[in-house]
């Protein structure tokens, strides 16, 4: 699995079914791009949208970092 896809399934899991659209407000993006990148199909985005999404899922930065290199599993990661 390819880093991108690894931290948007990170990321989707960390969501948990809490809603995509109150998520993605919280953290200052649009709905699509949040799916874009939980589906991998934004695998590179900005900095600041992954430090508004890491506030919006009270996810640690260190956490999806170490996700996107592939240092942790996804299991140990959540």
């Amino acid at each position: 699995m390819e880093s991108g896809a690894r931290v948007g399934k990170m990321l989707r899991d960390a969501r948990a079914g809490r809603d995509a659209v109150e998520i993605a407000r919280a953290a200052g993006i649009s709905p699509e791009t949040l799916r874009k990148i939980e589906s991998g199909r934004l695998p590179t985005p900005a900095f600041g949208t992954v430090v508004g999404l890491c506030d919006a899922l009270d996810l640690p930065v260190q956490k999806v970092a170490e996700v996107w290199r592939g240092e942790v599993s996804l299991r140990s990661a959540s």
